[in-house]
C-alpha cells in the first residue's frame, strides 16, 4: 500500500515538474497581430468524452504547439487548448480574444488557486448576451499585476477550425475590434455599391448578364459576411441548426452562382460545349452538397465544397484561357479578375496551412480579392456590352447597306413583276372560271346524288304506301259487288211488299203470310247482317286509307326547308306507318314515347333521318333472323337531364356493326348492303341533317347483339 502511495506521489511530482516546465505567457503590453499559438499546448479528444476535470489532471496528454496560429483542421472532435498567463502590466483586467467567428462551440475555463471558472458560448447564439457584443469570442480575466492564471479552451466545429488567440487590455481589444469592423464595413459597402450599381445597369439595359452577375456577387458577399461573423448578428439568427450549415450553404450557393455567371458571360454552351458539360458536373456536385447539409452530413459537405470550389475554379480558368485566344477583348477583364480572385484564395488557403504568416492581409485576402474581382468583372461586363453595341452598330450599318441595295433591286424588279403579275392574273382568272365551272358541276352532281337517294327512299316509300293502301282498297272493291247484289235484293223486296200491299183481293192475313213467306225465301236476316258487315269493312278500309294518307302528309312536309315547331313523336309514328309493310310478323315493335314539347326543327328532313335509320334497323333484324320470330325494334323518346335537349333512341337486336367500320358508316357511298340494295348516302344525309340541327348521333353496337342509334337534338335552335 505504501508503495502505491509512493508511486502516486512520484507521478504527481513528475506532472508538477512538467507543468512548471511550461513557461507560459508573460503579458507586458498590447501588441497588434500578436498571437500566442507557440505558447499553448493542444489536446484532441477523439472520443469527445473527456471532461474538464479529466484534462486538467492529465497535463501530459497535451502537446506543445509550434504554430503562431493554431490550425486544428476539420474534424468532429473536442479540441482542448491550455495556456498560462502571467500579468506583468499595470492593467488589472485582461481580455482573451479568439478572433475566429465560425466555431460551433467555445467553452473557456480559468483555473486560479484551485478555483475553476468557465464561460460557454455557442455559434448561433445572440451576441448581445455576451460580455463583449461582438462576433469574435472574447473573455475577460481579472488579473492583478504579478498574478497568473491557467486557461483552457474547449473548441468544436464542423468547418475549418482556426484558433487565432491573442491577449489584450480592454483598450487594446477595442482598437483591434475597431480595425476589424472598419475593414468589414468598407468591404460590405464596396460590395453593396457594386450590387446596386449593376442592378441599376440591369434595369437600364435589360441585359441578362447583369442579373446573373448580381446574383453571383450577392452570394459571394453573403459567404464572406458569414466568414467575418457579421451575417448572423445583423439578421438576428439564433438557430444552432441553421448556423452550423450557413457557411457551407453560402459557399455552395456562391459556387452555383459563379458557374451560372461563367456560362452566361463566356457563352460556354456555344463556344466550349465540352467544358460546359464539365461545369454542369460541378453544378450537380454543389446541389449534392446542399442535400448533404439537409441530411445533417456536415463535415463531408464542407470538405466537398472546398474540393469542388478548387476544381471548379481551375476549370473556369482553363475555359477563360481557351476562349481568350478567340475573344481576347471580351475575356481580358474576366481572365484578370478570375486570376486575382484565385490568387486571393490561394493566399487564404496557404495561411490555413501555415505556409504564409497569419496576419491582417492573409486573413482578409479573399475579401480583398472578391472586391477587386467584383470591380474588374463590372468592367468586363461594361466592356462586353460596349463590344456588343459596336458589333450591333456595325451589323446595322451592313443591314442598312443591304437594305439600300435591296431597295434598288426591288425597284428594278417591280417593272418585271408588274408584267408577270398581269400575266399571272390573266391565268388566275382563266383558272378561276374553270374552277367555277367545276364547282357548279360538283354541286349539280351532289344535288343529283342527293336526289338519287331521295328517289331511292321515294321508291321504297311508294312501295310501302302502295302496299298499305292496296289492302283496304281491295277490301272495299271486293265488297262492292255483294253489296250491290244485296241492295238489289232489298229493292226487289220493296217491290214485292208494295205489290202485296196494293192487292185489294188479298185479306190482311193473306198479305201478312205472303210477306213472311217472301222474307223467308230471301233470308232477310242474313241479308241485313251481310250488309252491315260489308258497310263496316268498307268504313274500316276508308279510315285506314285516310290514316295512311295523313301519315304520308306528315312524313313529306312541304315546309321542310323552314324551321318550324313540330311533334317529333308524331313524325316518328308517321314513319312507322309508312314502313309498316317492311315490318314482318316476326318483328316485335316496342314504342316508348315520352312527353315532348314542340321541337324547333326541319320536320321533313328529320322524318327522312328516321326513315333511313329505321330501314337499316329492319334490314339488320331480317339479316339476322331471316324473317323468323325474335326480332325486336325499340323506339324511345324523351328529354335529357338538362331538359334543353331531347333524344330519339332507335335500337334493334340485329347483326350489329363491327368496330372496324363503325367510324365509316357516316361516310358518303359507304354501305355494307349488296349491290342494288343501297346507295351509301342514307347515313351521310342523316349525319348532315342532325349536324344542321346542332345535334349529334351516338352509336353503340355489339356484333351479334344489336345496335342503338341515339339522336340528340336541342329543343330550340340558336341561330
Amino acid at each position: 500500500m505504501n508503495q502505491k502511495k509512493l508511486l502516486l506521489t512520484l507521478l504527481l511530482f513528475i506532472s508538477f515538474l512538467c507543468t512548471n516546465a511550461f513557461e507560459g505567457i508573460r503579458f507586458v503590453k498590447d501588441q497588434s497581430n500578436s498571437y500566442i499559438g507557440k505558447s499553448v499546448s493542444v489536446l484532441k479528444d477523439q472520443t469527445k468524452q473527456l471532461t474538464f476535470e479529466d484534462v486538467r489532471r492529465q497535463p501530459n496528454l497535451f502537446k506543445a504547439s509550434k504554430d503562431e496560429v493554431l490550425n486544428l483542421g476539420i474534424e468532429d472532435v473536442n479540441n482542448w487548448i491550455q495556456f498560462e498567463i502571467r500579468n506583468l502590466s499595470d492593467k488589472e483586467k485582461l481580455v482573451v480574444n479568439l478572433s475566429h467567428a465560425n466555431i460551433d462551440e467555445v467553452v473557456f475555463y480559468t483555473l486560479r488557486n484551485g478555483v475553476v471558472d468557465s464561460t460557454s458560448l455557442k455559434y448561433g447564439g445572440d451576441v448581445k448576451d455576451r460580455a463583449y457584443p461582438h462576433q469574435f469570442f472574447l473573455f475577460e480575466i481579472p488579473l492583478k499585476k504579478g498574478e497568473k492564471v491557467t486557461c483552457f479552451f474547449k473548441l468544436r466545429s464542423n468547418t475549418q477550425l482556426m484558433a487565432p488567440i491573442s491577449i489584450h487590455t480592454e483598450r487594446g481589444v477595442m482598437e483591434t475590434l475597431l480595425e476589424t469592423d472598419i475593414f468589414s464595413a468598407i468591404y460590405i459597402g464596396l460590395m453593396l455599391a457594386m450590387i446596386l450599381y449593376n442592378i441599376f445597369l440591369f434595369f437600364s439595359t435589360r441585359e441578362s448578364h447583369y442579373y446573373v452577375y448580381v446574383n453571383y456577387i450577392f452570394w459571394v458577399t453573403i459567404a464572406q459576411c458569414i466568414i467575418l461573423g457579421i451575417f448572423e448578428p445583423f439578421f438576428s439568427i439564433h438557430s444552432v441548426w441553421l448556423s452550423s450549415r450557413l457557411l457551407t450553404f453560402s459557399g455552395a450557393m456562391s459556387g452555383i452562382a459563379a458557374i451560372f455567371f461563367v456560362k452566361s458571360f463566356l457563352q460556354t454552351a456555344k463556344d466550349a460545349p465540352k467544358l460546359d458539360k464539365l461545369l454542369n458536373i460541378f453544378l450537380i456536385s454543389y446541389f449534392i452538397i446542399i442535400g448533404f447539409l439537409a441530411a445533417g452530413i456536415l463535415i463531408p459537405a464542407y470538405k466537398m465544397v472546398n474540393i469542388v470550389a478548387g476544381g471548379g475554379s481551375i476549370i473556369v480558368l482553363i475555359v477563360a484561357f481557351k476562349l481568350s485566344g478567340q475573344k481576347y477583348k471580351q475575356t481580358k477583364y474576366f481572365l484578370f479578375a478570375w486570376c486575382v480572385f484565385l490568387v486571393s484564395v490561394v493566399v487564404y488557403v496557404f495561411k490555413d496551412y501555415n505556409i504564409l504568416k497569419y496576419n491582417f492581409f492573409t486573413v482578409r485576402s479573399v475579401q480583398i480579392g472578391s472586391v477587386i474581382e467584383a470591380i474588374l468583372l463590372s468592367f468586363a461586363l461594361g466592356d462586353k456590352i460596349n463590344i456588343y453595341r459596336k458589333e450591333k452598330e456595325e451589323s446595322q450599318t451592313r443591314e442598312l447597306a443591304t437594305l439600300l441595295e435591296n431597295e434598288r433591286l426591288i425597284r428594278e424588279q417591280n417593272v418585271v413583276l408588274e408584267q408577270k403579275v398581269e400575266e399571272r392574273t390573266s391565268e388566275l382568272m382563266e383558272t378561276n372560271e374553270s374552277l367555277q365551272a367545276t364547282l357548279k358541276h360538283l354541286k349539280e352532281t351532289q344535288s343529283q346524288l342527293v336526289e338519287a337517294e331521295k328517289m331511292a327512299s321515294l321508291g321504297q316509300l311508294t312501295a310501302g304506301v302502295a302496299h298499305e293502301i292496296n289492302n283496304p282498297i281491295n277490301f272495299v272493291t271486293s265488297s262492292v259487288a255483294p253489296l250491290k247484289r244485296d241492295i238489289n235484293m232489298i229493292w226487289e223486296t220493296l217491290d214485292e211488299v208494295e205489290s202485296v200491299a196494293l192487292d185489294d183481293e188479298l185479306t190482311l192475313s193473306e198479305k201478312q203470310s205472303r210477306i213472311i213467306a217472301y222474307k223467308e225465301e230471301i233470308d232477310l236476316e242474313y241479308l241485313r247482317t251481310e250488309v252491315d258487315f260489308l258497310l263496316k269493312g268498307m268504313s274500316e278500309g276508308a279510315n285506314r286509307t285516310a290514316e295512311i294518307v295523313k301519315s304520308l302528309r306528315i312524313f313529306s312536309r312541304v315546309d321542310e326547308d323552314t324551321l318550324k315547331f313540330a311533334d317529333i313523336n308524331e313524325g316518328l309514328e308517321s314513319t312507322m306507318v309508312i314502313l309498316n309493310s317492311l315490318i314482318q310478323q316476326g318483328i316485335e315493335v316496342d314504342k316508348n314515347y315520352g312527353e315532348l314539347p314542340a321541337i324547333e326543327c326541319y320536320a321533313g328532313k328529320l322524318n327522312q333521318v328516321f326513315l333511313n335509320i329505321l330501314t337499316n334497323a329492319i334490314y339488320a333484324i331480317n339479316k339476322k333472323f331471316q324473317n323468323n320470330p325474335g326480332g325486336i325494334l325499340k323506339l324511345k323518346t324523351g328529354l335529357t337531364e338538362d331538359e334543353s335537349f331531347m333524344y330519339i333512341s332507335i335500337a334493334d337486336n340485329g347483326i350489329g356493326i363491327p368496330s372496324e367500320i363503325r367510324e365509316k358508316i357516316f361516310e358518303p357511298f359507304f354501305t355494307t348492303k349488296d349491290v342494288g340494295e343501297g346507295t351509301g348516302l342514307g347515313m351521310s344525309i342523316a349525319y348532315n341533317t342532325i349536324a344542321k340541327h346542332n345535334g349529334k348521333i351516338v352509336v353503340d353496337s355489339i356484333v351479334g347483339e344489336g345496335t342503338v342509334f341515339k339522336l340528340i337534338i336541342p329543343i330550340r335552335q340558336i341561330i
